[in-house]
């Protein structure tokens, strides 16, 4: 079996998973979501572990009647993973799986440190509410600072953060007001394995990690210098 049937095969049984007892009108909008990313798998443009994530999330969202695109560009750089409108306002949300190219194996956390920070600057400022999904067996080592309200971030916390993110990313440099104004509002646990999806506040998800002994925050004066 090639890869494109395989895809589809799984696709086509996540969506019989996703689709026991709900409304027809849900069940048509992810069939829609679906065929959109077996074009894009056709077009070499996603992976599977990817889409099975944005596909449960989108039921999610959908049954909370957000009308979801999923690839969606926002500009000529940026492609959001889906993007949501309900109403007046808009929603964006990042899947992350934790991913390290080699090129960064021998600094993982700081550069996925780098890179949620950098996804969660240039990418809230498209949204009214800005989430980033993850799955249960991943923690976000995204700086703890952008958890907290624009208003309490002192200078420095910027300044590092900005000292991070140039590292790794700088075609185009984040800028100290793109910092200043950037913000996560939720996390999304999506558990594949049971089509579920758990909202949690980016605060209340950093403080369990650290509970739990996670220790990850890369901000320090030493970055990128």
């Amino acid at each position: 079996m090639g890869s494109r049937d395989k895809f589809d095969r799984d696709l086509t049984t996540l969506l019989d998973r996703l689709t026991v007892n709900i409304e027809s009108t849900v069940d048509n909008k992810l069939s829609k979501l679906k065929e959109r990313l077996i074009k894009l798998h056709n077009e070499n443009l996603v992976k599977i572990n990817h889409s099975v994530m944005e596909l449960v999330c989108a039921k999610h969202l959908v049954e909370k009647d957000y009308d979801i695109q999923l690839e969606y560009p926002l500009n000529e750089l940026l492609t959001c993973d889906l993007y949501g409108v309900k109403g007046l306002g808009n929603l964006i949300v990042e899947i992350e799986t934790g991913f390290i190219p080699p090129e960064n194996a021998l600094a993982p956390l700081t550069y996925t440190s780098a890179r949620l920070a950098s996804k969660i600057i240039r990418y809230s400022s498209f949204a009214g509410k800005f989430a980033l999904g993850v799955p249960p067996h991943y923690v976000l080592p995204f700086p703890q600072t952008l958890a907290k309200p624009p208003r309490n971030r002192t200078e420095v916390e910027i300044e590092q953060i900005k000292a991070l993110c140039d590292a790794y990313y700088h075609k185009p440099p984040v800028t100290f007001e793109d910092i200043c104004n950037a913000r996560i509002q939720a996390i999304y646990i999506i558990d594949v394995d049971r089509t579920r999806v758990i909202d949690i506040d980016p605060e209340a998800y950093l403080k369990r990690a650290m509970q739990k002994g996670v220790v990850f925050d890369c901000l320090s004066p030493e970055v990128g210098q």
